[in-house]
């Protein structure tokens, strides 16, 4: 279920290090989640420079960097999951397409499992047994 969009300004970072830097999220995706590797999906979106603004100039214009990554999670997984993946996505974004930390944005987009599909069937029944865990842990955490 992991999901992970990358927004970047087409024409900015060359294919390779794009590239790489999608297979190190999702190294990372799964790591942070402790889930099997092939649950993850990790893309890029490309921005025209014309359609892409950062503080109120047109990045063709400034030719300003400024990544801007999401992720959708199901509900249940710890804050220290999400924020630990947050940090991890901008080091990657940081480190791979060598752009400036404090240009880098991102969000976390969480989705309560009956809201979700895996092969037309709702999460909260395939996966029923990982969201009573994880509830159960953070019970355990939070007494």
């Amino acid at each position: 279920m992991p999901i992970l969009n990358i927004h970047l300004v087409r024409g900015q970072h060359d294919a390779e290090r794009v590239g790489e830097l999608l297979k190190r999220c999702s190294v990372a995706f799964a790591e942070g989640l402790r889930c099997p590797i092939d649950r993850v999906r990790v893309f890029v979106t490309e921005h025209d420079p014309a359609l892409y603004c950062v503080g109120g100039e047109l990045v063709r214009d400034s030719g300003a960097q400024a990544p801007y990554f999401s992720f959708i999670v199901l509900q249940g997984r710890s804050l220290e999951d999400r924020q630990q993946l947050l940090a991890r996505f901008t080091d990657l974004i940081e480190e791979v397409l060598q752009v400036p930390r404090a240009q880098i944005r991102g969000g976390i987009v969480p989705v309560a499992p009956e809201d979700w599909s895996i092969a037309g069937q709702p999460a909260s029944l395939l996966r029923q047994a990982e969201i009573e865990a994880r509830r159960q842990l953070a019970a355990e955490q939070g007494a």
